[in-house]
């Protein structure tokens, strides 16, 4: 009889048993799913956000169209540069004003793409070549600001940033363990050219490392620093795109990040810019809204940069525009330029509080401090506020202007001159003899949104 009672017993217990783990995973279940669908999703899965205070991340350019800025007060000014491209043979161009950190004005001209019959508009991005200098020297500057770096410190030197064995094992000249990072940024570093521009010179550098591939940013750092320095580091001053591409190095070996993704994060997308790209080498390979390039007629092609066997254009493949990296390989539109380059770096410089800064009022100081024998960081010529940087690139040339009268403006064509680096001067002087004569400009910010459809819908 007890065996009898035990048998019912333990059955009782075991379907008890059975049903609290069955109540036990309902309640898990329950709470699992509960916290499934109330958890916030990872970033790259959240829903979008409708909030008013977030920018939207569509790059203005986007945002803006040719239409916008067919106005009376434009009309002489569109015609002499209609007239300028025409005596120089340039294909394409784009334009953008700005006054007072609102951009009042941007404008395409001629042919982005002629063989394919696609006019300039203002979404189209170009080519900047050296403007992009003041880009790495902004980026250099943040970190600066930010403890990482300091302007005396010694890349080259034992225990310094680069000192790394395939830079430390080449370097002769003990000079450059001395070389600073405002020597860099200044063009003070001491690198020679006797052997023509490193940069543009890659074939040649290729076949004398004995490489297989076309050298790359750290082969021809190691070159140049195999070689002696045309002077003391500090004691003179030489244009260097060498010195540029060091700095973009030393950018990524801080950050740990690619010298593109290092400026689109911490740079241009704090900045709102979203359609600022490294340029690729070949037309096939360019961004939808990328213009076409062109050289003047009597351009002659020269070897291929990566070592073919053929002859092409310098602006399709003889030069390495990719490898120029922060020394000339950015492609922006106008309008996004001033937004970057002018609303959020600009705004320090003349002290207004309504847009926050990427850098401090000191940064910008120090940044555009000059004297005959010292250039500024990041732009060319900085002459009581007014400043400028230009660029030129075969296929390509830009110049930015800052004027302490409040109007900033940003010109680039698809098309270089065969004047060479003198043409950005015969665009100043374009610019400086037909904006005065503009008594009025529209009173909008075509920078806010709101203001786009507002115009767009009248």
């Amino acid at each position: 009889m007890a065996k009898v009672i035990y048998f019912c017993n333990f059955g009782a217990m075991k379907r008890c048993s059975a049903l609290i783990i069955l109540v036990i995973l309902s309640i898990v279940l329950i709470l699992g799913f509960r916290a499934i669908f109330s958890a916030p999703l990872p970033p790259n899965l959240s829903a979008p956000s409708h909030s008013s205070d977030e920018p939207s991340r569509v790059a203005i350019n986007l945002h803006l169209s040719d239409t916008l800025f067919n106005i009376p007060e434009a009309e002489k000014l569109d015609y002499q540069i209609g007239q300028f491209l025409k005596r120089w043979e340039i294909n394409g161009a784009s334009l953008a004003i700005m006054k007072d950190e609102k951009l009042i004005y941007a404008k395409g001209y001629g042919w982005a793409d002629k063989e394919e019959g696609e006019a300039v508009e203002v979404k189209h991005i170009f080519r900047i070549a050296s403007v992009s200098k003041l880009i790495t020297a902004a980026a250099i500057m943040k970190l600066c600001e930010e403890g990482k770096l300091s302007l005396s410190d010694k890349p080259f030197s034992k225990g310094g940033i680069l000192n790394m064995p395939q830079f430390d094992t080449v370097i002769t000249d003990r000079r450059m363990r001395n070389m600073t990072i405002e020597h860099l940024l200044r063009h003070q570093a001491g690198f020679s050219l006797g052997d023509g521009d490193p940069m543009f010179n890659i074939p040649n550098i290729t076949k004398r490392l004995g490489l297989d591939t076309a050298a790359k940013a750290d082969d021809i750092i190691a070159y140049s620093l195999a070689r002696k320095l045309g002077f003391a580091p500090g004691t003179g001053t030489k244009y260097s795109n060498l010195g540029y591409i060091i700095l973009s190095r030393i950018i990524e070996v801080i950050s740990l990040l690619s010298y593109e993704s290092y400026i689109e994060e911490n740079i241009l997308h704090p900045a709102g810019v979203y359609d600022m790209h490294i340029a690729k080498n070949f037309y096939e390979q360019r961004y939808n809204n990328e213009v076409r390039y062109y050289e003047p007629e009597n351009s002659e092609p020269i070897s291929a940069y990566d070592g073919r066997d053929t002859l092409l254009p310098r602006c399709y493949g003889g030069n390495d525009i990719e490898g120029l990296l922060g020394a000339g390989a950015w492609v922006a539109s106008p309008g996004e330029i001033l937004k970057f380059e002018i609303l959020k770096f600009g705004a320090a410089i003349d002290g207004r509080e309504e847009v926050p800064d990427i850098l401090s009022p000191e940064s910008i100081r120090v940044m555009t401090t000059a004297t005959p024998s010292m250039l500024p960081i990041g732009w060319a010529k900085c002459i009581q506020n007014n400043w400028a940087r230009t660029g030129t690139l075969s296929g390509s040339s830009a110049v930015l202007k800052y004027n302490k009268d409040g109007y900033s403006w940003f010109f680039v064509t698809n098309t270089s001159s065969w004047n060479g680096s003198r043409f950005p001067a015969l665009i100043e002087d374009l610019f400086r003899k037909n904006l005065p004569k503009i008594s009025a400009w529209p009173q909008h910010n075509l920078f806010d949104i709101d203001s786009l459809i507002n115009i767009a819908s009248n």
